[in-house]
């Protein structure tokens, strides 16, 4: 499990966590990125949905949520990122923080391209992602770990949002979905109910991966890799 040298936030605490920390957290990725070899490379820290609003609050920015698919990949990832850098070109790195899940699969992928553009990166992800080890983006700066016994999406038997989907919502100001799963539909939903900006542009999910699983849960082969959030967004984009 990884620890952060930072002290995590406490309700009522007024001061910002620094974006770039004292330490270089080590971190198994897998991929080597164009951001891999930078240090210090990442703060992680265990926070409420109010305490990244304080964050961001603070640093007076606006967040650019992209959504889609992670552990699912894309079928086209080079147009997945032709497509999220016209998204980034049309918004100013001094006044804008972006984020993408900050997991490495994926649309995690928009990170790099994030930096190399000037932005600032954060992500929000719940803390299974830390506690299982799940591979981070080397591209995103900020971390927050939302403490929660699901990866996010409606919780069961509920329309409630978990409490990673709902400190995404809260804490976004503009939602791009390139294709995506359940997860990505439910907070893409909030979003748009909550009066934030949502664009969805259809993508299909890796094909080979998606046989691939359903082959290991004994399923028929998928006929359809346009993603769940594609049936509810696609038609009134």
């Amino acid at each position: 499990m990884l620890r952060s040298s930072t002290p995590a936030w406490r309700p009522g605490l007024t001061g910002l966590i620094a974006l770039v920390p004292p330490l270089v957290f080590a971190q198994a990725t897998g991929a080597t990125t164009a951001c891999a070899s930078e240090a210090p490379r990442r703060v992680e820290t265990e926070a409420t949905s109010e305490q990244i609003g304080q964050f961001i609050g603070q640093r007076r920015a606006r967040v650019l949520m992209f959504q889609g698919y992670s552990g699912a990949e894309y079928e086209d990832p080079a147009a997945m990122l032709a497509l999220a850098r016209q998204v980034l070109a049309a918004h100013d790195p001094k006044t804008t923080l972006v984020s993408a899940g900050a997991t490495a699969a994926g649309i995690g992928a928009v990170y790099a391209l994030a930096r190399e553009a000037g932005f600032t990166t954060i992500g929000i992800v719940s803390t299974l992602a830390r506690d299982q080890g799940v591979p981070l983006s080397d591209c995103v700066q900020q971390v927050f770990y939302v403490r929660d016994a699901t990866w996010g999406g409606r919780l069961p038997h509920s329309q409630r949002l978990s409490p990673t989907s709902a400190a995404i919502v809260a804490n976004s100001d503009e939602m791009v979905g390139i294709g995506g799963g359940e997860i990505a539909r439910d907070e893409m939903l909030a979003a748009r109910r909550a009066g934030k900006p949502v664009k969805f542009h259809p993508a299909d999910m890796n094909h080979a991966l998606a046989r691939d699983k359903a082959a290991k849960k004994g399923e028929a082969p998928p006929t359809d890799f346009r993603g769940a959030a594609h049936e509810a967004l696609a038609a009134q984009r």
